[in-house]
This record gives structure tokens, C-alpha cells and sequence, in this order.
């Protein structure tokens, strides 16, 4: 019995470190602000400046609509969670904001995008 018990033991701890929670790996900007929010939808831009809607990856061209169907019907104040590296230039940081304030502009919503970041090491 305690042999099973081993063996179920080590199969999950096995398989518990090949679940990856975050798929993106980023290297967050640093901020000292604690400012929390609660994220309706997620938009990642990676290192190569690959753009991911929760997990999707997702052409720029179509972020708006990706976004958009990622915010809940009804809701007018959505929080869209940008995280981006901190290697990513600006241009692509504004790619998401316009995406944004489009999806704002055609729904008469009021969605704000914020940037997320990590703790500021001393």
C-alpha cells in the first residue's frame, strides 16, 4: 500500500511541474505602483513581438476583434491587461491601445487598457 502510495506521489509531482500557468515568458517593465485590477481579457506582446490574446497568437491586424470577443457582452468598463516585454518598443504597446479605443469608439464602451508590471527589485 505505501509503494502506491510512492508511486502516486511522484506521478504528480511529475506531471504538476509540466503545466506551464503562463505560456508567455516575459521580462515585465518595474514599477514600485501596487494599482490592481480585475482583467476581463489578457494581450501579450512577447520579446519577437508576437501578439497573444489570453494564449492565441494573434495577427495585429486582427487584435481589435480578438479583443473585443474576449470582453464579456455587456460590459462597458472592461480592463484589458497589457502585458508586454520590456524589450517591446512603444509602437507596438500603441497597437493595443488604438485596438482598444476602436472597440470604444464603435460600441460607445469605455474600456481602459493597463500595462502590467513586476515589483521593483532593490
Amino acid at each position: 500500500m505505501s509503494d502506491l502510495v510512492f508511486l502516486l506521489l511522484i506521478f504528480f509531482m511529475i506531471t504538476s511541474t509540466l503545466i506551464s500557468p503562463n505560456a508567455v515568458k516575459l521580462l515585465l517593465p518595474e514599477s514600485t505602483s501596487k494599482t490592481m485590477a480585475k482583467q476581463n481579457v489578457t494581450v501579450y506582446i512577447d520579446d519577437n513581438y508576437n501578439f497573444y490574446v489570453g494564449e492565441t497568437a494573434v495577427p495585429v491586424a486582427d487584435l481589435e476583434n480578438h479583443i473585443a470577443a474576449g470582453i464579456e457582452r455587456g460590459v462597458e468598463d472592461a480592463c484589458v491587461v497589457l502585458r508586454a516585454d520590456k524589450t517591446v518598443p512603444v509602437q507596438y504597446v500603441v497597437n493595443v491601445i488604438d485596438a482598444v479605443n476602436e472597440i470604444n469608439a464603435s460600441s460607445g464602451t469605455k474600456h481602459k487598457v493597463i500595462l502590467a508590471t513586476s515589483p521593483k527589485s532593490n
